[in-house]
């Protein structure tokens, strides 16, 4: 079956659509006009020009290029984690655990992936590599942004009660466990939501992608599968590096609670 092209205007007719959605938005003055519009550009530019960019890395295939890719795309998402961060680790930490965590992670998994599962000629093929890193990115990005910010409000919130369970003896490990679990869960959730939901209450992305360019349900469903599959494991390994590595960077050498290493203390 061939797949339908969408011409700019019928695009435009989408963003008619977001315009309406602001107006409304503006008149319920719900504060989210600007960033609506401002998210909705973004998307439209960035998509565009990656478009643009995936085409020329198609034609290429080398292996500079989709390493190069790959690492751009890491470092935008360990920026994008830092950012999401209300109170964050001061020198540059957050971005640095933020991007360790999604390298050692991602890239690992990704890589296995290419090379064990799917086994496309060479592995690092771009039109197999680059979907599947940014979907894993994507959503470890999500995964550790949400464990790490987790993590440093509940130890601003709960410094005192830390503080005092240091002082009853306790090791910087065991006075802050119940933190450290809760920011894991909390970054590891929206993975396992989306997987019991999967099938049932949404179709994934990949695989809507895959059957609206023509490819056979069950060829999707078997992509699909393994996409969250590894996903899923990409954020949880991601999360639970994060936290671990936040965490320690918390306290110093005489596990000593140093919260003037957060940003806004």
């Amino acid at each position: 079956m061939e797949v339908i092209d969408l011409q700019w205007w019928k695009l435009a007719l989408a963003a008619v659509m977001i315009l309406l959605l602001a107006v409304f938005s503006h008149l319920a003055r719900l504060g989210i006009t600007r960033s609506l519009l401002v998210s909705a550009l973004r998307t439209v530019v960035q998509l565009s020009l990656i478009g643009l960019v995936l085409e020329a890395l198609f034609a290429s295939a080398g292996l500079f290029w989709v390493g190069l890719m790959a690492l751009i795309m890491l470092l935008v998402a360990g920026r994008e984690v830092m950012a999401r961060q209300q109170r964050r680790l001061t020198g540059g930490w957050t971005w640095g655990i933020g991007t360790g965590a999604m390298f050692l992670s991602s890239f690992t998994v990704t890589v296995l992936t290419l090379t064990v599962v799917i086994g496309p000629a060479p592995w690092y093929a771009p039109q197999y590599a680059i979907p599947l890193l940014g979907m894993m990115l994507g959503n470890t990005m999500t995964g550790v942004a949400l464990s790490l910010d987790r993590l440093t409000e509940s130890f601003w919130r709960q410094r005192a009660v830390i503080e005092n369970r240091l002082m009853l003896g306790e090791t910087w490990h065991q006075a802050v466990a119940d933190i450290r679990k809760d920011a894991m869960r909390g970054g590891m959730m929206p993975s396992i939501n989306a997987m019991a939901a999967a099938g049932i209450v949404s179709l994934p992305g990949m695989m809507t992608g895959q059957i609206l360019a023509g490819s056979p349900p069950s060829v999707a469903v078997k992509y699909q599968i393994l996409i969250m599959l590894t996903i899923t494991v990409g954020t949880g390994f991601g999360a639970l590096m994060a936290v671990a590595w936040g965490s320690r960077r918390l306290f110093d050498d005489r596990e000593r609670l140093r919260l003037d290493r957060l940003s806004g203390s």
